[in-house]
C-alpha cells in the first residue's frame, strides 16, 4: 500500500481543523485538491479515514484536504452562533482554498479548481458551496443528499431536556441525532447544539442556489434521509445518481462501490 504524508494549513480560519493527505508515492492524477466535508456529528478521522477514502483517493493519485467543521473531530468550538452557520462555514471553505493558492478553474489544466465530497450536512455545505463558487468547483460528490434537511425539524428544547435531566425525546429523529452526537467523544456536543440552531435560521432551500457543474448523487436505498435525491438530481440538470443496495444513512458511507464511483466520477 502506498503511503501518504500529511501537513497542516498555514493560516486557514481558526474554526477549522484541516490536513492535506498528499497522493500516494508513484501515482498519477488530477493535480487538483480534492476537499472532503463530513457529515453533522462525525468527523474528518470517521467519515473519510476510517471508511478508506482517504486511502482510496490518494492511491488514484489525489491530493486529498479534509475539513472538521466546529464544534466536531479536531475543531475547536466557538462561543458565537455564527461560526456555526452554513454561510459562516462555507465563508470559511473559500478562505482555507484560497490560502492553499487554489486557481480559479481554466480549461485543460488540472492544477485549478477544487472537486469536492460532502456527505449528509457536508452534502449539504457543498451543494450551496458549489452553486455559489461555480469558478471554483469542477465536480461534486455528494452522499445521503436529499431535498430536506433533518437538522431543521431537530427538537432543540427538547435535546436540552433531556441532557439535563433526562426526560425522554418524543421525536425519533431527534433522538437518534442527539444518539449520534453523544456517541463520538471527540464531539462538543452543546457545540452541536449551537450548530442546529444556526442551522435553523439558514434553512436548506436548494432550488435558490444550483449548482451547474457535473454532479453525483450517492445513496443507501433504505436511506429515508436521502429519499428525495431524486428531486435534487432534477434540479441541477447534470447529475447522475446511483443507489447502494441495502445500505443506510449511517452506513453508505463506508461502501465500496460508494468510494469506486466517486473516484470514478472524479477522474472524468
Amino acid at each position: 500500500m502506498g503511503r501518504h504524508r500529511e501537513q497542516t494549513v498555514e493560516g486557514v480560519d481558526p474554526h477549522l481543523n484541516v490536513r492535506i493527505h498528499e497522493a500516494a508515492e508513484g501515482t498519477t492524477g488530477p493535480r487538483r485538491p480534492v476537499v472532503l466535508l463530513h457529515g453533522f456529528a462525525s468527523s474528518a478521522k470517521l467519515n473519510w479515514e476510517d471508511a478508506g477514502w482517504i486511502t482510496a483517493l490518494t492511491q488514484a493519485g489525489r491530493r486529498v484536504v479534509t475539513v472538521d467543521l466546529p464544534g466536531h473531530g479536531g475543531s475547536p468550538s466557538p462561543e458565537e452562533m455564527d461560526a456555526y452557520s452554513p454561510s459562516r462555514i462555507r465563508a470559511d471553505l473559500l478562505q482555507l482554498i484560497y490560502n492553499a493558492h487554489v486557481r480559479p478553474l481554466k480549461d485543460n489544466d488540472d492544477s485549478t479548481g477544487v472537486d469536492l465530497v460532502g456527505y449528509s450536512l457536508g452534502a449539504r455545505l457543498a451543494w450551496e458551496f458549489g452553486a455559489t463558487q461555480p469558478e471554483m468547483v469542477r465536480r461534486m460528490v455528494l452522499g445521503g443528499p436529499g431535498v430536506g434537511d433533518p437538522l431543521a425539524d431537530f427538537d432543540l428544547r427538547a435535546a436540552q431536556q433531556y441532557l439535563a435531566d433526562g426526560t425522554e425525546i418524543a421525536d425519533p429523529t431527534t433522538a437518534e441525532l442527539l444518539r449520534m452526537a453523544t456517541l463520538v467523544p471527540s464531539n462538543d456536543v452543546f457545540a452541536l447544539l449551537t450548530m442546529i440552531e444556526a442551522i435553523k435560521m439558514e434553512p436548506f432551500v436548494p432550488a435558490e442556489a444550483v449548482p451547474r457543474m457535473p454532479v453525483l448523487l450517492v445513496a443507501g436505498e433504505k436511506d429515508e434521509l436521502a429519499a428525495t435525491a431524486p428531486e435534487l438530481a432534477k434540479l441541477s440538470g447534470n447529475a447522475e445518481l446511483l443507489w447502494l443496495p441495502a445500505r443506510t444513512h449511517a452506513n453508505a458511507v463506508t461502501s465500496r462501490a460508494f468510494k469506486n464511483a466517486a473516484v470514478e466520477f472524479l477522474t472524468g
